[in-house]
């Protein structure tokens, strides 16, 4: 045996114990930067437990989920939508279009709940594909796209419904979409469960997922492997459309009224729960796990502040909390960039 191959099997066989201390506490680390925000989830469930038992009975439980079911929607659009590189600022007055549309066809134009649906829907898919036009064809910036595209939702939707709920009787069929419930599931939980169970599977599963995922990544490189970016990031504005708008017809459905700017606050509730998303299961990378914990911790903690009687200004100030404390712990450990 020579000198250099002696000499390297003693590196070699004095580097475990030393690597496996250093291993134990990278692998430490890791664990919390990766699931710490899991592990704050159950701090705040623990201290509103102690704080009101009635937090943790399975009714307010289930009212939980009910609450953040058109939130969840939402975000997991938009979760496509910031997994290709984009961003969509334009969800909330989307899906408050939506919302319009639908009631209005219903109670106004005495339209079927499938066509109304249908309709709100093609308001949906038509602002995502607007703004996958205007941002791939024509490169203007996602951020300045989707600002003026919601400034034209909200033009569309004061223009249909004149600023005024709409108000009137809706058939059950409908009713059953945000107030019905399958066994003792609401089904509006039940269909941001299946959507959720269906994004995650793109995402993770299917070489399309892969291919948002990689897009939203690095761009040169992924356009290098011979993927079409552009049609990547039009699918990821367009999902967020899409989901947008079927949130409308949830949350219509749910509070049994067209509401003018019932869906506005979800573009700051939704761009939250995705940056607190992407602080955990995949640092750095919007997912789905991430981005259901994000909404989970949304729902919890509004939830928790009305149990305690907290106002409702509160409840404004901790929703911007948290997202400005999301993006600046994901922006200084350079997981994330935004411009």
């Amino acid at each position: 045996m020579s000198d250099e191959q002696a000499m390297s099997r003693v590196q070699t066989e004095a580097q475990p114990e030393r690597g496996h201390k250093a291993f134990s506490g990278d692998v430490l680390f890791d664990f919390l930067s990766t699931y710490g925000t899991v592990f704050a989830l159950f701090i705040v469930v623990a201290i509103f437990t102690a704080i009101s038992p009635r937090f943790i009975s399975s009714d307010n439980i289930i009212n939980i989920l009910h609450e953040i079911a058109t939130l969840t929607i939402v975000s997991i659009g938009l979760t496509i939508c910031v997994a290709v590189g984009e961003f969509d600022l334009s969800v909330g007055t989307v899906a408050s279009l939506a919302g319009i549309v639908v009631s209005g066809l219903i109670v106004r134009q005495e339209r079927s709940a499938l066509v109304a649906i249908l309709a709100a829907l093609g308001c949906g898919l038509a602002f995502g594909l607007l703004n996958s036009v205007i941002v791939c064809v024509l490169r203007i910036p996602s951020l300045i796209t989707t600002l003026g595209t919601s400034a034209i939702a909200v033009g569309a939707n004061f223009a249909y419904a004149k600023g005024d709920s709409i108000y009137g009787r809706f058939p059950s069929t409908f009713k059953f979409i945000g107030q019905g419930e399958i066994g003792p599931i609401p089904t509006a939980v039940v269909i941001a469960a299946v959507l959720t169970a269906l994004a995650y599977v793109f995402l993770n599963q299917t070489r399309w997922g892969r291919y948002v995922v990689a897009t939203g990544g690095n761009p040169q490189a992924a356009r290098l492997m011979g993927i079409n970016t552009l049609m990547f990031r039009a699918i990821g504005l367009t999902a967020a459309g899409l989901c947008a708008a079927l949130a409308g017809v949830v949350l219509t459905s749910y509070l049994g009224t067209g509401q003018p700017t019932g869906g506005d606050v979800y573009t700051l509730d939704a761009l939250a729960a995705v940056f607190v998303g992407m602080t955990t299961v995949r640092p750095g990378q919007a997912n789905i796990a991430g981005t259901i914990v994000g909404v989970l911790i949304l729902g919890v903690i509004a939830n928790g502040l009305n149990l305690v009687g907290a106002p409702f200004y509160l409840q404004q100030i901790v929703r911007g909390s948290i997202l400005i404390a999301s993006v600046s712990l994901a922006v200084i450990r350079e997981e994330i960039r935004l411009f």
